[in-house]
């Protein structure tokens, strides 16, 4: 009891010290706010998309106090030349695209006193006369333009003239720059003109900023007010899928916020729904890294249709690609799946894939397309049969970093999805009735791999008896933690203990390597998912936490990001799938095991009570939800299917739990 009391006082003094930092708090209503103090100099950027485009914005209070507000619009269909990874239509709207605002007869100067979040970003600021004006910012969910909407309220005694300049600015791009000819770019005022407004009285008008191709017909008829239900109920259809609720509400609603970032960034391209990292340059192209690694097995149990399908779009544009003399599929797919590109050679590409699909599939518990997904997972897993090596793991060329760091000729990360790939397979096959003799096949080598993983890979490295991330490697890599997410254990006291040293974590959280200065969220999310699978949640929690309250509260809010110093810390929406499987497959140890069958390995922090995982989708639609509560013995964890309970079991704290439905 002294030693959980010590560390109930740890953890709430470093919490305390978080909050202490916070810019942003939650409100009552699932979202982010930031009041502005005097003085108070601050600027962000967001990625907000809808199905046709993407804004990011870049907004906060200059050096005098007064509103930033700049878009950045992406446009993925409207494709420029030459038609690579890059080539999304993109054009900066600036203060210049805003129509001028007078009030009884003086330019209007926004003051900022207010930023909230949720789905959708809004700005409340003072303009003098006891009045303020809102702002209120969304892409659309389905066309091709992002709706701002202003609403001036009157909170004087007296009536105040407002005149709302009729402003249009439009630019076009030369034709010999547009896959699709010209492509006119528009900022248009909705509801410009004067106006009287009343002690109490508000008026609104907007700005719509799209893109068309000139042989389109112009927008008309846009409904502003529509355009933002729409939205909002997209968001809150995020935050009713698949629901983490535990003690600490921060990191309740960065997995809500999480959900958004994930799952709004999906496309209509002309090849089908497409999930895409964002940035401002990955538009209608996917990575067998970020979508078939990353994104895809979470979306398998999100309960969301335009997701699942966005995944077998995935599936399919890879599955073009596989040929009788197994050279590899392309890293990546792009220009709406017309080209493809492979810069970096074979960077273990069709492990992340086959690892994955097969997740995927078992997750998602639809037989037909499993069964359509099965001949990719086959072909990428005998792929990675061929290039197994002199010591029995998997060569490539490089890794998903690209050769920003050194891979050697065959890395850990490769490996350690090929074998959960296999191990994947076995449960998958069994569903579909594959031959024993095929999965046995895959048993014998998951097992061969699993030993040879720790055999080649496992080594001393400064200090602590964990991995070498390629043969050569003599530092600390953050990637040292990918066996613990495939369930390989028997270097995770030495693995978690070098992840959580001064050598590889940060205030940012895990370097990619010790001695360098760069950081990637996706190795830090992942570091974090390890660290709870393996049974560290003790040492773990501080860091999930940290850099939860960082990522949702802190100076750049309010998702998981790519890079440093790399992209500026592009809010890229894959990495927010991974927080999500931080809590689903690290603390709750979720796998899928068949189409109707999982197991969990519940990891109950030692100060919380309890923790519950909400309407998981999976087996062809059922609904599940795990709820685990602190018990005299240990945990007990109830499982409901449909609202009704199926399994209810008293286990020790950090014990697989097997799950027929």
């Amino acid at each position: 009891m002294k030693r959980l009391s010590i560390l109930f006082s740890l953890s709430f003094f470093l919490c305390m010290n978080i909050v202490s930092q916070n810019r942003w708090s939650l409100t009552a209503d699932g979202g982010l706010s930031w009041l502005v103090k005097n003085n108070d100099i601050h600027t962000d950027h967001i990625e907000m998309s809808g199905k046709q485009v993407s804004v990011i914005l870049t907004y906060g209070t200059d050096t005098e106090g007064k509103l930033i507000s700049e878009k950045r619009l992406v446009f993925p269909m409207l494709r420029t030349i030459p038609n690579d990874t890059h080539a999304s239509l993109s054009y900066h709207f600036g203060a210049d695209a805003c129509p001028v605002i007078k009030m009884n007869g003086r330019t209007v100067t926004e003051v900022p006193k207010s930023f909230y979040l949720k789905g959708i970003w809004k700005s409340a600021s003072d303009i003098g006369n006891h009045s303020v004006l809102e702002r209120e910012l969304t892409p659309s969910v389905d066309k091709p333009y992002v709706i701002e909407m202003f609403t001036l309220k009157n909170n004087g005694d007296e009536n105040i003239k407002v005149d709302i300049e009729n402003l249009t600015k439009i630019s076009s791009t030369h034709t010999e720059n547009g896959v699709y000819g010209v492509y006119e770019i528009k900022a248009e005022t909705l509801n410009s003109g004067i106006y009287t407004v009343s002690p109490n009285q508000t008026i609104s008008f907007s700005i719509v900023y799209s893109a068309r191709k000139r042989s389109s017909p112009s927008f008309s008829n846009i409904d502003v007010n529509t355009e933002i239900k729409q939205r909002e109920k997209f968001v809150n259809q995020m935050f009713e899928g698949v629901r983490f609720i535990s003690p600490d509400s921060v990191l309740n609603r960065m997995f809500d916020f999480a959900k958004i970032r994930a799952m709004e960034s999906i496309f209509e391209t002309k090849g089908g729904l497409v999930h895409c990292p964002g940035g401002g340059a990955y538009y209608a192209a996917i990575w067998a890294n970020d979508q078939a690694e990353y994104a895809n097995p979470f979306f398998a149990y999100t309960g969301y249709d335009t997701a699942v399908e966005s995944a077998m779009t995935s599936w399919r544009w890879f599955a073009k690609y596989m040929n009788p003399r197994y050279t590899p599929i392309p890293s990546s797919i792009i220009a709406e799946g017309d080209s493809y590109w492979n810069g970096a050679g074979d960077r273990g590409d069709q492990a992340m894939i086959a690892y994955g699909a097969a997740r995927f599939a078992l997750a998602l518990g639809d037989k037909e397309k499993a069964k359509e997904i099965w001949p990719l997972i086959e072909w990428c897993l005998e792929y990675c049969k061929r290039k197994l090596d002199k010591n029995g793991v998997v060569a490539s060329d490089s890794d998903e970093l690209e050769g920003r760091f050194p891979a050697g000729k065959a890395n850990l990360c490769t490996s350690s999805l090929f074998y959960d790939a296999l191990i994947s397979a076995v449960y998958l096959g069994k569903a579909l009735g594959i031959p024993d003799k095929q999965l046995n096949g895959y048993k014998t080598l998951a097992d061969r791999v699993h030993s040879n993983i720790n055999a080649f890979f496992g080594v001393e490295v400064q200090g602590f008896e964990t991995y070498r991330y390629y043969e050569a490697n003599d530092i600390l890599r953050s990637w040292i933690c990918i066996p613990l997410t495939v369930d390989i254990f028997e270097r995770a006291k030495g693995t978690v203990d070098a992840l959580f040293s001064p050598l590889l974590w940060t205030e940012n959280g895990l370097l990619t390597a010790a001695g360098d200065k760069t950081f990637w969220d996706r190795s830090t999310l992942y570091g974090l998912r390890g660290a709870f699978a393996a049974g560290a949640t003790r040492k773990a929690l501080p860091y999930f936490t940290d850099y939860s309250y960082k990522r949702l509260l802190g100076e750049h809010v309010p998702y998981a990001v790519e890079a440093w110093p790399e992209g500026n810390q592009r809010h890229l929406s894959a990495e927010s799938a991974l927080y999500c499987r931080v809590v689903t497959e690290g603390l709750f140890g979720f796998r899928p095991t068949g189409f109707n069958s999982f197991t969990i390995t519940p990891q109950l922090p030692d100060d919380w009570d309890q923790m519950m995982l909400k309407n998981i989708i999976i087996s062809g639609g059922k609904s599940v939800n795990i709820h685990v509560q602190s018990v005299p013995k240990g945990i007990n964890t109830d499982i409901y299917v449909n609202g009704r309970l199926t399994k209810s079991s008293i286990t020790k704290n950090g014990q697989k739990i097997n799950v027929a439905i």
